[in-house]
């Protein structure tokens, strides 16, 4: 794609959205903001796009839609500046820290405080960026919109956003040999030696079928995050697979142990945290292994040899690289473009349910979940 007819959140784009179309027949906008308009996607890019059909018609000067953070969050500073300096499409937004009754919408990040009696037709948003294990009980709170890295939040905050600069091109031929003078197998920086899921038991099984180098406080070697970027030159230079597991399998819980540490490198990862189809919604076309693709480690490991002798099939791994980038997802625009929509108020009728309830994590590998499940629905 040309650079110049990118959109305006990608490197070198400029182009801008238009204002939102809206159907001869109900007179209701045409784009999908909402999970409930688009159950498939996380709606990021469509937000981004989305400028209201009025927006630019009305003279004069528009009232600021008025944005309370009540704790946290230092990068929101007082005033307007964050939705003018990231040039959002809808910037008629404004930060404020008291008068929570003037206030549009309230933000709770991580944990909700007391900030009185909600006015009306005001939001309360939650904001969540850890798993359901590591974040507050929510019981009780009526909140009307989430922001979270799942992709059935209201506003998706993910940990990077992939996107093809054209959905039907998604592998491209390499020149770049990513085997090559590689002599070692497995590598794996990790410090949580105690994490909710059993990534720990995994990778000591693995390690019995091929070399697992583990590094950290919980492995025999040392790298120093001091020197995170020797480490990973290491991680380029000598290693083919980097175990990307994330210390919980949660729905859509995948940060930057896969996005940063593996894609971010020349190394192929093996990942263990979301569900493969979440993996396979966020990730790069054939960027990646994911644990439950075996029956056990042992499977695993025969596999990654197989790829370690046959470098056509390792390189077919990196045919993402080139086809698109991470994106700037632009929270903060993206909540005033929200704003500005006309929809009528929603509630969670239980957004603690929603948030951790039945099937969101589990403590044993998916592949065994889904069996359970699949077990207990011909039972019933």
């Amino acid at each position: 794609m040309d650079p110049s007819k990118r959109p305006w959140y990608m490197k070198g784009g400029t182009r801008r959205p238009y204002p939102a179309a809206k159907s001869h027949r109900t007179g209701r906008r045409l784009a999908r903001l909402w999970p409930d308009e688009d159950a498939y996607d996380d709606r990021v890019t469509n937000q981004l796009m989305y400028v209201p059909t009025d927006y630019n018609k009305t003279g004069g000067d528009r009232p600021l839609k008025k944005i309370m953070v009540p704790h946290g969050m230092p990068e929101a500073k007082v005033g307007s500046d964050i939705f003018l300096q990231h040039r959002c499409p809808v910037n008629t937004c404004t930060i404020v820290r008291d008068n929570a009754e003037d206030a549009d919408l309230i933000l709770f990040k991580d944990y909700i405080t007391h900030v009185g009696r909600r006015s009306p037709n005001q939001v309360w948003m939650l904001y969540f960026l850890e798993c359901p294990y590591h974040t507050q009980s929510v019981k009780n709170a009526v909140i009307n919109w989430t922001a979270t890295y799942r992709r059935d939040s209201d506003i998706v905050a993910p940990y990077e956003r992939w996107q093809y600069y054209d959905p039907s091109v998604t592998q491209i031929s390499q020149s770049f040999n990513y085997a090559a003078n590689k002599t070692k197998k497995v590598a794996w920086f990790v410090s949580n030696c105690h994490p909710r899921n059993q990534r720990m038991h995994y990778a000591k099984e693995l390690s019995k079928y091929i070399q697992v180098d583990i590094y950290g406080t919980c492995g025999s070697l040392r790298c120093p995050r001091s020197q995170s970027q020797a480490c990973f030159d290491m991680l380029d230079e000598d290693y083919k697979f980097y175990l990307a597991f994330e210390n919980s399998n949660c729905k859509d819980y995948i940060t930057e142990k896969f996005f940063v540490n593996g894609l971010g490198h020349n190394v192929l990862p093996i990942v263990m945290g979301a569900h493969p189809t979440d993996y396979a919604r966020s990730a790069p076309y054939r960027s990646y292994i994911h644990v439950d693709e075996f029956e056990s480690p042992k499977e695993l490991a025969e596999y990654l040899h197989r790829l370690d002798r046959d470098d056509e099939l390792y390189n077919s791994y990196f045919r993402w690289k080139g086809t698109g980038e991470f994106i700037n997802t632009y929270f903060w625009c993206r909540v005033c473009a929200m704003l500005h929509d006309d929809r009528p108020p929603k509630f969670y009728k239980d957004v603690n349910e929603w948030w951790r309830g039945d099937g969101i994590c589990t403590t044993t590998s998916w592949r065994e979940h889904d069996s359970v499940r699949a077990g207990n629905s011909k039972n019933t």
